[in-house]
């Protein structure tokens, strides 16, 4: 009897573990099949939170530029919200038509300026260049009507896709990260207002590659896919522009400019120590409404607004806090105003004044004559 009931609890304790086995393999196996199913949603909540600390970023730090609705602003910068970006072509065949015959138009006119190309060829050249020129006319005029009050704003037609056009190979992520990390200093030229800065901390910017990479996140949730229409086309307030001014390029080339003041303080202080600073057009070149000698435009007035404190300090009152607060510190000890301003100017990451972070464009003494920089501090001296 005894050992019938000894059997039986064996017996129930292997069904037991029989039962837990088969249990515990089928929850494995349930939670196999359900794993990519559960790191994707795990991810989806990852993006939107990245997505959502990315507008967040944007309201602070990208708006003043590219608008609260990230559709640029005029002369400041160009819309991120925006079909370009994205490579959109609302008349993708007409662009490929047109694309197909200027290459023809190109190879005809070179083969036309020959030594050996015959007077019939050179004639047939032109019969088929005008043929191409009426083509090329006609594809285009649908597009235009339609597009016009995008084209108003910049917008090019031809040349739909701002990838390609800036010859990225790369991914849309990669370009736009790449973007904040490094900035655009030489935009300056091309852009009124100011050139995009750094924002990596690692350029001297103030944001870190994570915060760096939810604003990718933001941007590139801009897209609509197959959704974008031509009324998000005309509601782009900016659109980008060439990375070189054209005019500006050869106005540099051929004029006979003046030295850059450099970024060496000290002989920097040499080289204005015998100019006259004139404040008006000291102001005039703070203020973006004059070029400098190098034909530069300064970003001065982007940061720097004349009564609020913006992404630098206020303009109003310079020469007075520098006298009564920054000089007053051990390390400016011995420091003249005038020193202090130039200092800031040309090394701007050298001293960076509580409450604010380091995204002054560097390299503002490569863009700025000696006369330019004493005019600019002269400027900054009149303003008690």
């Amino acid at each position: 009897m005894f050992e019938r009931m000894l059997v039986g609890k064996i017996e129930n304790r292997i069904t037991v573990g029989i039962v837990c086995f088969v249990g515990i393999m089928v929850l494995l196996g349930w939670a196999a099949i359900n794993e990519g199913g559960r790191m994707a949603s795990l991810e989806e909540t990852y993006h939107a939170r990245s997505i959502e600390a990315g507008a967040l970023l944007f309201t602070s730090n990208c708006t003043r530029c590219h608008g609260p609705d990230g559709r640029g602003l005029n002369g400041f910068a160009p819309g991120l919200n925006n079909p370009m970006i994205f490579g959109v072509d609302f008349y993708p065949q007409a662009t490929s038509q047109i694309a197909d015959l200027e290459a023809e138009q190109t190879a005809l006119k070179a083969e036309s300026g020959l030594s050996q190309t015959t007077d019939a060829r050179k004639a047939e050249i032109k019969t088929r260049l005008d043929e191409i020129a009426q083509k090329i006319t006609e594809l285009d005029a649908p597009r235009q009507a339609t597009l016009q009050a995008a084209i108003d704003k910049g917008y090019d037609p031809q040349r739909p896709d701002r990838l390609k056009n800036l010859g990225w190979v790369g991914t849309r992520d990669s370009f736009i990260l790449t973007t904040l990390i490094h900035g655009r200093p030489t935009s300056i030229n091309y852009w009124p207002n100011g050139a995009m800065p750094a924002w990596s901390q690692t350029a001297g910017g103030p944001l870190r590659m994570d915060q760096l990479e939810d604003l990718v996140a933001y941007v590139e949730n801009f897209d609509k896919g197959d959704q974008w229409t031509v009324d998000d086309l005309f509601a782009v307030n900016q659109f980008a522009k060439e990375p070189v001014d054209p005019i500006y390029k050869i106005q540099a080339e051929s004029a006979d400019l003046p030295k850059p003041v450099g970024t060496d303080v000290t002989a920097a202080l040499d080289a204005i120590s015998g100019l006259t600073g004139n404040p008006d057009r000291g102001s005039q070149l703070y203020h973006n409404q004059a070029k400098t000698q190098l034909l530069n435009a300064l970003p001065c007035s982007g940061c720097h607004t004349q009564t609020a404190n913006g992404t630098g300090p206020m303009a109003d009152g310079t020469d007075t806090r520098v006298e009564t607060i920054r000089l007053k510190e051990p390390q400016f000890a011995s420091y003249t105003n005038t020193q202090y301003i130039v200092e800031s100017i040309l090394q701007p990451g050298a001293y960076i004044v509580p409450g604010f972070s380091n995204v002054m464009l560097p390299g503002l003494g490569e863009q700025m004559s000696a006369q330019d920089l004493a005019d600019i501090v002269a400027y900054l001296e009149s303003l008690k």
